[in-house]
């Protein structure tokens, strides 16, 4: 029997298509989410927030009755406010207050907080408070915030930019020998994240432990307690931070947000608790945004479509504040870094300008500025295949690191550590039928509508560590994950790691690496994370590294602990530790064996069954694990669609679509394929429906869900994935994070497919989302161009 399969037979260790764990209490209605939980005298807090974009706080007053109630930023002298400084060239620092102070930045700021015993209360005492406020410029674009000469959003910066990032490798030699030169504008609107559950904070203070409790979903819990502690002026040691069931995150809670540290400071000033829980259309409002790039790229190719070097500028439209612990400079700094993906180039110029405008803040949002680069670079490659007149994906095929050149370091200085690029697009080419594609658009459709074929190819850099995020600047730079690992006295393993789930399956696969190792049953191991009081330190769940850095931590913790069960259960048999192995969890010499159980109960019960020179430490491992190489493990994968266009109605159909991936080794090839499809239908609504549109005075124009459009049922297509196998070379069981790639390939597989269809029209498409009036301007305006060309 092997060690990763059960005493039935049942494979559960790395590679079993394992049923998640977790799930079975969420089917159930069985989780624990803050908005479940209920304390003694709990006070619900609603937040007053700013009806203007950019304006000076004239004058607050408080209502007559319970003005106790009401905090303005006046009152929390003693909380700090949110700096997330950065060590980025040309980086201007901004300080987010908790709660609004001298001005606001944009609609719905926090400008005053209430606390009530209901939140219908403290919403009826909120719209008593009386503001006035001296309107200011409002700067509600890129463009006109570049170009103010007024008052600044931050009074102290020198002009609008948050950070000017530049990058030039050898790129004026190898322009000068291209032959071909293409241009293109592309955007991405912006969008909001919209997780099920939004931000949900609840403190208190623990009278027994003499110590602060923020109970948050977050998916960083020791970065919040460590910035917490900060702000609020207390020692770490008294400031305790539980994550508990998190009903979806997307990045939206990997930062310091303001309602946290404003829940956080009534707790530790009243010594009461108090809970906020955002509202859907807070979230549209005032919750953070993210992707809203614009790219004016210059590509310089031969005849063939070799691209030779790139010559890129990018704006981001970062909003009002910086966010902790990242930065703004974390959008930019991904920007300039992958935009040039998994293709072989070697000329490389690329300025990226982070402008600051009166719109809610930054946050990494999944597949941090890669959907962006990925749009960008991909529309590109499809304008070079057009200019040469060949097939878009022949041209991807020769522009592609070939697995020949592995590993390889690209233009930007990524270190590729693995992988078969051009495999998986041959792989989606076949699978997608572009030839079935090429013979029905010569067909004459009954209805009239377009066939188009799309491809994307991307990686996505996963798990990467000190180095890198040391080069951007970070307060918290990511080191070593660690994970204690201990043998309950039954058998059973309790795993704890610092990392905290927010739909990923760890639960499930982090069991699976001990399974693999130790041989326990995964019904008898369980996952402790999600709080600072019971783990070991992480900086958390983001940026595709959990299973990569904890995962690791888990492997090397059991990989510890398997001597000191072989050489407890070797004494049990009368045997020598090095004729002993693990096996389906027992410990075996020969055809004689003993459960783990067994030397669980020796260790714990049964002392003197030991043997004489067992190890005091105990059934008990606690270490740490991060990649000797800490650039990153790469994960790629090629994305491909058919659509159906109506020319008539502007609507698109995805007619078929398929990826194929590689994330190195899968622990679990379900919660690998889960993860894709959510992430394509993510991506899906960045390409087709999702925006967040302001008006020039800053008013959001999507604050409700009839308004702000997310995909369906009915809008996400049935998808077919195939995986490939490269294990990194610097992971435990050589696999790698995936957990942003199938958010990042859509917008691009999917316009590229869009405008495939609208090429016998001379239309072409570039920003998101693809709306049916956008779809139908495009056609106008290449009807107009044609017309002209006739007369």
């Amino acid at each position: 029997m092997k060690s990763s399969e059960s005493e039935n037979g049942t494979a559960q260790g790395v590679g079993a298509r394992v049923l998640r764990k977790e799930d079975a209490r969420h089917l159930h209605g069985k989780g624990n989410f803050v908005a479940d939980m209920s304390l003694p005298e709990l006070c619900e807090v609603a937040f007053l927030r700013s009806p203007l974009a950019h304006a000076r706080i004239v004058s607050a007053r408080r209502p007559a009755t319970g003005s106790e109630c009401v905090v303005l930023r006046e009152d929390m002298a003693d909380a700090l406010d949110i700096v997330a400084d950065s060590t980025l060239p040309t980086y201007q620092s901004s300080a987010q207050p908790p709660l609004a102070a001298g001005k606001v930045r944009f609609v719905g700021e926090p400008v005053a907080m209430v606390f009530a015993r209901t939140r219908a209360e403290a919403e009826d005492l909120a719209e008593q408070v009386e503001l006035e406020y001296d309107e200011l410029p409002v700067y509600a674009d890129a463009d006109t915030s570049r170009a103010a000469t007024g008052e600044r959003i931050h009074a102290q910066w020198r002009d609008n930019t948050f950070v000017t990032l530049h990058a030039d490798k050898d790129f004026e030699a190898h322009a000068a020998q291209a032959s071909l030169v293409v241009r293109r504008e592309v955007s991405l609107a912006r969008q909001c994240m919209v997780p099920m559950e939004g931000k949900a904070v609840l403190a208190y203070w623990d009278h027994q432990a003499d110590q602060l409790v923020v109970v948050s979903a977050t998916q960083v819990p020791h970065m919040i307690r460590t910035v917490l502690a900060q702000c609020l002026g207390l020692d770490q040691g008294r400031v305790r931070v539980i994550s508990p069931d998190v009903g979806g995150a997307f990045g939206y809670k990997c930062v310091l947000q303001q309602e946290e540290l404003c829940v956080a400071w009534l707790a530790k000033t009243h010594r009461k608790p108090f809970r906020y829980i955002e509202d859907r259309r807070e979230h549209l409002i005032a919750g953070a945004n993210t992707r809203e790039h614009s790219y004016q790229m210059t590509a310089y190719a031969d005849a063939r479509g070799r691209l030779l070097a790139l010559d890129a500028r990018i704006t981001i439209d970062g909003g009002a504040y910086s966010v902790w612990p990242f930065t703004i400079g974390l959008e930019p700094g991904q920007a300039v870094g992958n935009l040039p993906g998994p293709y072989a180039f070697r000329g490389y110029r690329c300025v990226t300008e982070c402008v600051a405008t009166n719109k809610p803040g930054f946050v990494p949002y999944r597949g941090v500025a890669r959907t962006g680069v990925c749009f960008a670079m991909e529309l590109t490659l499809d304008a070079i295949a057009r200019a040469v007149g060949r097939e878009p994906w022949e041209v991807r095929l020769e522009n592609l690191v070939p697995a020949s050149a592995m590993p390889y370091v690209n233009v930007a200085n990524k270190h590729f550590d693995s992988g078969d690029y051009p495999a998986s697009l041959v792989k989606a080419r076949d699978m997608i039928g572009v030839e079935a594609v090429r013979r029905r658009q010569g067909e004459t459709r009954a209805d009239g509508r377009l066939l188009g074929v799309g491809f994307a190819t991307y990686t996505e850099q996963s798990a990467h560590g000190t180095s890198v995020f040391a080069s951007w600047g970070t307060p918290v730079i990511p080191g070593f994950d660690s994970a204690a690992v201990r043998m309950t006295p039954d058998g059973g393993l309790e795993i704890r790691v610092g990392v905290h789930s927010h739909g990923q399956g760890m639960e499930t696969t982090f069991a699976q690496i001990a399974h693999e190792i130790l041989g326990v049953d995964i019904g008898l191991i369980k996952l402790v994370h999600g709080d600072t009081g019971q783990t070991p330190f992480s900086t958390g769940t983001y940026a595709s590294r959990s299973l990569v850095m904890s995962g690791g931590a888990v492997a090397r913790a059991c990989k510890a602990l398997a001597p000191r069960i072989l050489h407890i259960g070797a004494h049990l048999l009368g045997a020598t530790p090095d004729a002993a192995v693990l096996a389906g969890g027992r410990i075996v010499v020969g055809d004689r064996s003993v459960p783990v159980a067994e030397v669980a109960q020796a260790w714990y019960l049964r002392p003197d069954r030991l043997p004489a020179d067992v190890d005091a430490a105990g059934l008990e491992v606690t270490t740490g694990f991060k990649p000797k190489v800490d650039t990153g493990a790469f994960t790629y994968a090629t994305h491909a669609v058919t659509v159906a266009v109506d020319p008539e109605t502007g609507h698109v159909d995805i007619l078929d679509y398929v990826i194929v991936e590689d994330c190195g080794t899968m622990i679990n090839p379900m919660v690998v394929e889960g993860q894709t499809y959510g992430g394509v239908a993510q991506g899906i609504g960045t390409a087709l429906y999702e925006e967040t549109p302001y008006d020039r005075n800053g008013q959001p124009l999507a604050s409700t869900l009839a308004d702000y459009m997310l995909p369906g049922a009915t809008e996400v297509p049935a998808m077919r994935i195939h995986h490939f196998e490269t294990p990194s070379p610097h992971t435990e069981f050589g696999a790698k994070g995936m957990g942003e790639g199938g958010a990042i390939a859509p917008p691009a597989a999917i316009f590229n497919a869009v405008n495939d269809a609208l090429r016998p029209l001379g239309a072409e498409v570039s920003r998101t989302p693809l709306t049916p009036r956008r779809l139908l301007e495009a056609i106008e305006a290449a009807q107009v161009v044609d017309n002209r060309k006739a007369a």
